[in-house]
């Protein structure tokens, strides 16, 4: 039988904005005690946590590098520390940097690949070590490995790999109770998504999906919570949420 709800301890990287806060507040609405984590901005986290406290759910915003192994192992034994174990966790911390693929700066290459794929896998090896039975592991890919849109090559290749590891990490972990996935958004209305794209390009992206609209946060956040909650026959898959685009 799986814990209660109520009992159940999750931890939201990148939980301090965008996607990450939504997903926060949706695990927190249904009764887990959440850690907000983030990487720099102290204050947008700590927003997260009031805005969780103010409507009766319980949160703790801790930072870590997502990248650094000691840091990661760090906010686990926070986390532990003052929830008494880690049932759920939800990896949406990325970066994303769009240029053509001759173009791109392999600066920007390397930074998306620190905290995409480097994070991810830090994350997810502290995860794969500490759940507990019962247990949810969400990693987020993105839809564009489907899309194959132009500028997104670089970040397409980081959430490929992600989704490699999401879907053999499920395997590893047989005998445990312990489910793995990636959730691949569409286009969705989030400052990381928006930023830089003139309002004629937003409004095409909109038209693209049979919904005709953005995604918003809120809709990938109920994705996440059936993952984390009563989805427990989906495991090792890659669940495209994007409105019926691709």
């Amino acid at each position: 039988m799986n814990a209660p709800t109520q009992s159940r301890v999750a931890i939201v990287t990148g939980g301090s904005g965008g996607i990450g806060q939504s997903v926060a507040e949706r695990l927190a609405a249904d009764g887990m005690q959440v850690v907000v984590h983030y990487a720099g901005n102290a204050q947008r986290a700590e927003q997260a946590v009031q805005t969780i406290t103010d409507a009766g759910g319980t949160a703790t915003a801790l930072s870590a590098d997502v990248a650094d192994e000691t840091q990661v192992a760090a906010l686990f034994d926070q986390a532990e520390e003052v929830y008494g174990g880690v049932d759920v966790v939800v990896n949406t911390a990325g970066i994303m940097l769009l240029a053509p693929l001759v173009e791109l700066d392999l600066a920007d290459f390397d930074r998306m690949h620190r905290t995409n794929v480097r994070g991810t896998f830090v994350v997810s090896q502290q995860a794969g070590r500490r759940l507990r039975s019962g247990g949810a592991l969400v990693n987020f890919s993105t839809s564009v490995t489907r899309l194959q849109q132009p500028t997104y090559s670089a970040y397409a290749a980081t959430k490929a790999a992600v989704e490699g590891m999401t879907l053999i990490l499920a395997r590893e972990l047989r005998g445990r109770d312990i489910t793995v996935n990636a959730v691949a958004p569409g286009p969705t209305a989030t400052p990381l998504f928006l930023d830089g794209k003139p309002q004629k390009v937003i409004d095409h992206l909109a038209t693209l999906s049979p919904l005709e609209r953005l995604g918003q946060p809120d809709d990938i956040a109920e994705i996440v919570a059936f993952l984390a909650g009563p989805g427990r026959w989906i495991n090792g898959q890659v669940l495209y949420s994007n409105g019926g685009i691709a």
